[in-house]
């Protein structure tokens, strides 16, 4: 091969690299990127009037669980209650599954017992009876009755499914305790 072949071939090689320089710049100019000011995305997200303070106090439910234990059916309850019924069994003596076994659950302590199932720490710590308030106020709300709950329930936010659902739970004891009557 002779210096002018070789000549040809270098050429031809410089061009190209020179082409492809010059297409990148004019790349880069007409399509430089827009940087943000501040890195990532803002999530839009709806804040409710009582969450200033943590969120740590559950919502008042609109009407008192009394008036509304008036009504419910524990039927009504029962088919409500099969949405629970992925995580937690009702019948006596039934297995823990992501949650405990929810027979006699109404006046039991809160956070043991329950055949050996390992509550979260911040079930433990709340203590006290399941009152019918109180499961009013977890199942109404979860997180905010407890926070720290390993729950991942959102809630029932429905007040006469609830009430609903607590009359069925009361019925599962082998000596249910009486439903709470209205003050006049």
């Amino acid at each position: 091969m002779d210096s002018f072949e070789l000549n040809k071939i270098l050429g031809a090689v410089l061009g190209t690299c020179l082409i492809l320089l010059v297409t990148s710049f004019t790349a880069q100019a007409l399509f430089s990127p827009k940087m943000p000011e501040k890195p990532g995305f803002e999530i839009a997200v709806k804040e409710v009037a009582g969450d200033k303070e943590g969120g740590a106090a559950a919502a008042a439910p609109s009407e008192p669980i009394e008036k509304l234990l008036q009504t419910a059916s524990v039927e009504k309850g029962a088919s409500a209650a099969k949405k629970c019924g992925a995580c937690h069994t009702f019948e006596k003596g039934g297995p823990n599954r992501v949650g405990p076994n929810l027979f006699g659950i109404v006046d039991d302590h809160r956070g043991e017992g329950r055949n050996g199932f390992n509550f979260s720490a911040a079930m433990k710590a709340k203590g006290g009876t399941w009152t019918i308030d109180d499961l009013n106020k977890f199942i109404a709300n979860p997180k905010g009755f407890i926070p720290g709950t390993a729950m991942g329930f959102a809630g029932i936010p429905k007040d006469s499914e609830r009430a609903d659902v607590i009359a069925y739970l009361n019925s599962l004891s082998d000596s249910p305790k009486p439903l709470p009557t209205a003050a006049k």
